[in-house]
């Protein structure tokens, strides 16, 4: 990239780094379909919920180290912005490292992980089994899953966001041909969808080193002076370690709202659980112009150049702004039918839209916690992060304590909103400490 394209903050650049994204986002819920209905065509109920189950606790597993994405994301597009390409290579060299480590820690680890997961959310005898299979498969291509974070965040970093689209529509496209294939043609039931994924991650992350080819050129794997710099290990494993822990405390916080739901009657645990994928639908969006931020935030740190700092993250927000407007406004005048789509029971269609109002409130009172952790992400600035996230979880839980006993479920919702504006509000007010950064 040159140094002109570096310097130019134009809303097409924002755009082309933001679309691919949120293309690539929409395969996601595409895949999922595709496993529900091919082992849907078994007519028995204990493969479809074997996949499920057996799906979230591996994704719940890989996720703990979605750190290797958005820390990556931010070190790198910092030391691209700077001119570093020595620095730049030996991060994506890195987080590949450590994604593999992690990978087969989590192979040797699977039977307890296993084990407790079922602890936690047990199953039927049947169901349990079914999952230990589809995920006694999937868990050896648990190196390249992990890996993908780095590969997709260095990516993001240096902008080239088409190629992450790329690498999801194959890994996601291949993935959704061989259920086929070893579902209904092979008749291989809940394994052929874990040998499915197996393959399709395994692929993908071949792919996604082939995409990042100039990445692993030059001899940066030769410089291993550089690749276990004690000094930069230590700043990522900070930098990884603030992102591990804000992550942990906002999955609590939907989770315990999750379960908070259930508390009331089964009727609202449905309702929120159909309003919660508008909120899903949101954050696809979103992401592309959060990660936009992300990039280009961190170039223009590591450049130094604290104007276009400022101009990445109003631009950004303004695109952010404006699509949680018209999803705010699609939400009001279509979430009705979108909820008769998604439900059947009366009681669940009647709770979801006496609680819409919240869903079509969301984007606008979320809008600024979304962006900011896409700026602050960019600038790693993670201790701001964490120390803002703990805030906002204190909030949340004296939110939920106030309002959950008096209002019930609309209580439970107002609690979620309050959380997502003390979001913004402590990244916010930490803002001018992060521009000023850029200065020194």
């Amino acid at each position: 990239m040159s140094a002109s394209d570096l310097q130019s903050l134009t809303h097409r650049r924002i755009l082309k780094i933001a679309v691919p994204i949120v293309l690539a986002n929409a395969t996601v819920p595409i895949l999922g379909a595709v496993d529900t209905g091919v082992v849907g065509q078994l007519g028995q109920a204990a493969p479809i919920g074997a996949v499920g189950i057996g799906a979230i606790v591996l994704s719940a597993i890989y996720w703990i180290f979605g750190f290797l994405r958005m820390g990556t994301t931010g070190l790198a597009s910092q030391a691209h912005g700077a001119g570093d390409v020595a620095e730049t290579k030996a991060l994506l060299v890195r987080a590949l490292l450590a994604g593999g480590v992690a990978g087969f820690a989590v192979i040797l680890l699977q039977w307890p992980l296993f084990w407790a997961s079922f602890r936690l959310a047990p199953a039927s005898a049947e169901v349990e089994a079914l999952a230990v299979d589809y995920m006694a498969i999937r868990v050896y291509s648990a190196p390249a899953a992990i890996a993908l974070y780095g590969i997709t965040g260095w990516l993001i970093a240096l902008e080239r966001t088409r190629a992450v689209l790329v690498l999801q529509i194959w890994m996601n496209g291949l993935n959704i041909l061989l259920d086929l294939w070893f579902v209904l043609g092979l008749d291989w039931g809940v394994s052929g969808v874990a040998f499915a994924t197996f393959l399709a991650e395994w692929s993908g992350c071949l792919f996604g080193l082939w995409l990042c080819r100039d990445g692993l050129l030059g001899g940066i794997l030769a410089d291993r002076a550089r690749l276990l710099d004690a000094v930069i290990l230590r700043k990522m494993m900070v930098v990884n370690g603030d992102i591990l822990i804000r992550s942990l405390l906002l999955q609590a916080s939907f989770m315990s709202f999750l379960f908070l739901g259930s508390g009331i009657d089964d009727a609202t645990l449905a309702a929120n659980q159909v309003l919660l994928q508008f909120l899903h639908i949101t954050a696809y969006a979103l992401d592309g112009f959060a990660f936009a931020a992300e990039s280009l935030v961190g170039q223009a740190l590591g450049a130094k150049a604290r104007a276009r700092l400022r101009r990445a993250a109003i631009v950004t927000s303004l695109w952010g702004g404006g699509i949680c407007v018209v999803l705010s406004l699609a939400f009001l005048f279509a979430g009705g039918p979108l909820i008769d789509l998604m439900a059947t029971a009366t009681e669940v269609r009647e709770g979801a839209r006496s609680y819409l109002i919240w869903v079509v409130l969301a984007p606008v009172f979320g809008i600024a916690s979304w962006m900011l952790d896409g700026i602050f992400i960019g600038a790693t600035r993670t201790r701001d992060m964490r120390i803002a996230m703990f805030q906002s979880t204190v909030i949340y839980v004296i939110a939920v304590l106030i309002l959950l006993p008096i209002w019930g479920n609309h209580g439970l919702w107002a609690a979620l909103m309050i959380f997502f504006v003390a979001r913004g509000v402590t990244l916010g007010q930490r803002y001018p400490a992060l521009e000023a950064s850029a200065d020194r």
